[in-house]
């Protein structure tokens, strides 16, 4: 049998896997590839918590693969010089690969793949991770959308999920094959540890994904549209990690879903798709935008009257030390599990880029350091939205109150007590806005902070004054 490699990214399963699909039933001996180049994910290499989960991951589909008879080749270096000794190494005739979206990685997966068929290789790359591609939906004038609901609307009439695909038993042995570096020589894992809480709440990996799934519909499906808001219940599926690495495939999640469907769970599981549509939406922009990683996508934001950053500030938000309890619980979940409940996410968002009017960037570079899903298209989507700058973001100038929507999504205060334990000892009405109750807060706030560090509604007036000097 003719060998290809099969370069794995994040796509990171067996299962669903069009490249490794192709590779088998075009009668080839798959040799699996991981190529460990962070330098060519321009700015926006994968963060510390991405390198934590990665590892593991890593190890999970090395196991899955040993698992078949296969194993997965590691090697570290420029992907297209890695390819090329690859291919020498083994006679490969073809290489093959699931497409990634970034704007520093869709030209140089171009400029590869012309490289590798001068040299006379078959050389093939599918789309593993989206249910459209973001080129393949557009407005009636033929542009990208910049708004969800039509682009959700026209999304809708093109969905065509493919049909689901096992990956054999057994793969062909690799015993002649090329040898690669260890896991361990990538050096993804902390010296300190600081990732050790995350494993009790995550199993990276194919398994770990399908287990994710099968939780999901067992329990938080049913009341989704309803409690996917509430950080102090389980609520939402937890899936956003398992899809960034590409553990599992959006299709084969709404081929399950659709498998349960039923009268009483039906708007739950439309509501949880059209979640899927918002990380399509995400794509979409990222590939017809790609500018907006680090810059602003309304043009009109360029001259925004940002707030000079205060180290202090900066760092007590970072730690969960503002003094707002919503806000510093999510910001120590974050901390504590590399993830962060979404509605708290917006909450948490706001307050950085609306009550202490820092721009956005400074979070999402805190979100891609310290998130197991950091996502570039997600997280882009998800802080210019919030910060007003982006696409969907009416009204620009919405400034979430932290203390309302912790009492409307927390109402017992249960989040913020897990999270914040100083405050577990103070009573729930007290517990969302513990600066109005100074003496209580005193005696039993144990060392809390006794003000936030900027008052609401000055933080919420300076906003406002920012956002109207933007004009219309």
């Amino acid at each position: 049998m003719p060998n290809a490699i099969v370069w794995f990214r994040h796509d990171l399963r067996l299962d669903d896997n069009p490249a490794l699909r192709a590779a088998v039933e075009e009668g080839f001996t798959p040799i699996p590839v991981y190529v460990h180049a962070p330098a060519e994910e321009g700015e926006w290499p994968p963060g510390a918590a991405s390198q934590a989960w990665l590892h593991h991951a890593l190890m999970a589909l090395d196991g899955d693969l040993r698992r078949r008879g296969s194993r997965l080749v590691i090697r570290q270096g420029p992907s297209e010089q890695v390819l090329h000794d690859l291919v020498a190494a083994s006679g490969a005739t073809a290489v093959f690969w699931n497409r990634k979206y970034e704007p520093a990685t869709q030209p140089r997966d171009a400029a590869l793949k012309k490289a590798l068929r001068e040299q006379g290789l078959q050389a093939e790359s599918f789309n593993g991770s989206l249910l459209i591609e973001p080129w393949d939906i557009a407005t009636q004038q033929g542009q990208p959308y910049k708004v969800f609901t039509p682009f959700w609307r026209t999304a809708l009439t093109l969905l065509r999920t493919p049909a689901l695909w096992n990956a054999p038993s057994r793969l062909p042995p690799l015993d002649d094959g090329p040898g690669g570096d260890a896991l361990d020589a990538l050096r993804l894992t902390p010296r300190r540890g600081w990732d050790a809480g995350f494993w009790d709440v995550w199993t990276p990996g194919e398994a770990g994904a399908r287990d994710a799934l099968d939780v999901f519909i067992d329990g938080a499906l049913n009341g989704y549209r309803s409690d996917r808001d509430r950080p102090d219940r389980v609520g939402t599926s937890r899936l956003s990690p398992h899809l960034h690495f590409g553990e599992i495939a959006p299709w084969r999640i709404v081929a399950e879903l659709e498998r349960v469907r039923t009268a009483a769970n039906s708007a739950d599981m439309d509501g949880y798709i059209r979640e899927l549509g918002w990380r399509e939406f995400a794509y979409h922009l990222l590939h017809h935008f790609p500018q907006t990683t680090t810059k602003n996508l309304n043009p009109r934001f360029e001259h925004f009257d940002w707030a000079k950053v205060d180290p202090d500030s900066l760092e007590a938000w970072q730690r969960g030390r503002t003094g707002v309890p919503i806000i510093d619980a999510g910001l120590r979940e974050l901390w504590a599990t590399g993830y962060m409940h979404n509605r708290v996410r917006m909450v948490v968002a706001s307050y950085l880029t609306k009550h202490l009017r820092y721009h956005w960037l400074h979070g999402a570079h805190w979100f891609w350091d310290t998130l197991v899903d950091a996502d570039l298209a997600n997280n882009t989507l998800g802080w210019q939205w919030t910060a007003g700058t982006g696409a969907d973001a009416a009204p620009y100038f919405r400034v979430f109150n932290p203390v309302t929507q912790a009492e409307k999504f927390d109402p017992k205060g249960s989040y913020i007590a897990r999270w914040v334990p100083e405050l577990a000892d103070i009573p729930v009405p007290a517990r969302f806005a513990p600066w109005e109750t100074p003496e209580l807060l005193a005696k039993r706030g144990r060392g809390y902070p006794r003000h936030p560090i900027v008052d609401l509604a000055a933080g919420r007036d300076g906003a406002l004054a920012a956002y109207r000097k933007t004009g219309d």
